[in-house]
């Protein structure tokens, strides 16, 4: 049995890191392990969880592990300077600053901080670096890590749980109508590319179908208004706002009717550092049509049609494409599927977890 302390800043609901914290809990404990989470914040019912200095105390032999998910800056760092065992740090990216440049200063330090603190979790030598991606990957090596101690390995992520859970039957039959459903799913957050995303919508809804709908899930946090006020100028400048559905943060029961609803996702994020809800999308079998950003093409390969331009139009050909082409369709869900089950289900991710780890020398 193996003492392992799980760090990271923040643990909260309907979050893609504190999905991967958690999914990576449960492992190593139904492994046989002792396992404590510790973070500054913490909003998780059922679970005990430390403030991020405890670890030190919890850490007493060399032997122990400290695993440390790093996502934006914090004074926590000196948590994983400071513990004398093997360490494991989990990166999932940390978005530019110059996206919250005149939106959040908080936000820009914040990301500032975490860029900067690459370069010090480089000097922890940790044991073994994980990546969620190659484009993660390249930050970490670019920062000074070791090529053969950084590896990529998938996020855990909730979409076993969609596929098994139960649906809000209220939304099913609310939206269950004749119309197009066009779907996006993440933080309402200036990284998100949404406006384009509304130029698409836009273009789809009068040049193409205008019964079409967009359902925009995903929380707003008010640090970002100034983003949001400016997303609602873009709709009202389209006069598309009846078409549009802000839902903010929902529940697992709630997502997975708009996965259900969904003829397509859409997305046109700028930065991804991986993105779990093409994850879901493949899951749920919902074809996607997304910009080629950053980790993007990636994580979907050949299971959408993913575009290198920034063209509305032709995100808007995509999507009446699907919707005429049922054939096409389907052989794009069908590849999602298949991309799902092999690479990104939970069972897929864990046994690459274990391996990983192992010929890096934890035996998890």
């Amino acid at each position: 049995m193996t003492r392992i302390a799980i760090l990271t800043p923040t643990i909260t609901s309907a979050d893609a890191v504190s999905n991967d914290v958690l999914a990576m809990e449960r492992l190593l404990i139904e492994r046989g392990h002792q396992v404590r989470m510790f973070a500054e914040n913490a909003n998780v019912t059922g679970k005990q969880i430390q403030p991020p200095p405890a670890a030190l105390s919890y850490l007493r032999r060399p032997e122990d592990v400290l695993i440390y998910h790093h996502s934006i800056g914090w004074d926590g760092i000196e948590t994983v300077k400071s513990a004398s065992c093997r360490k494991i740090v989990k990166y999932h990216n940390v978005t530019p600053p110059e996206f919250f440049e005149g939106v959040s200063e908080q936000h820009q330090s914040l990301c500032q901080r975490g860029r900067s603190q690459l370069e010090d979790i480089v000097q922890c030598q940790p044991e073994l670096y994980l990546a969620a991606s190659a484009f993660n990957k390249a930050d970490l090596t670019a920062a000074g890590s070791q090529e053969e101690k950084t590896l990529v390995v998938a996020p855990f992520n909730q979409a076993d749980r969609l596929q098994a859970g139960a649906a809000d039957f209220e939304i099913l039959d609310r939206y269950g109508d004749c119309r197009i459903n066009l779907l996006t799913v993440g933080g309402v957050r200036p990284n998100k590319g949404h406006a384009d995303l509304i130029e698409a919508f836009a273009t789809y809804y009068y040049h193409f179908n205008g019964q079409a709908r967009l359902f925009i899930v995903g929380a707003e946090n008010k640090a970002f208004a100034p983003y949001a006020a400016m997303l609602r100028q873009v709709i009202d400048s389209w006069s598309i706002d009846g078409q549009i559905v802000f839902t903010g943060e929902v529940s697992d029961e709630a997502l997975k009717s708009y996965y259900l609803l969904a003829d397509a996702l859409l997305m046109t994020s700028e930065h991804e550092g991986f993105c779990v809800p093409l994850v879901e999308a493949m899951a749920m079998k919902v074809p996607i049509v997304a910009y080629a950003s950053t980790a993007i093409p990636e994580t979907v390969r050949d299971a959408g049609l993913i575009w290198d331009e920034r063209d509305p139009y032709l995100m808007a050909q995509s999507i009446e494409f699907l919707a005429t082409n049922e054939p096409a369709k389907m052989a794009l869900v069908q590849r999602g599927a298949q991309r799902y089950e092999e690479c990104f289900s939970n069972h897929a991710i864990e046994k690459h977890f274990l391996d990983v780890t192992s010929r890096a020398g934890f035996q998890f």
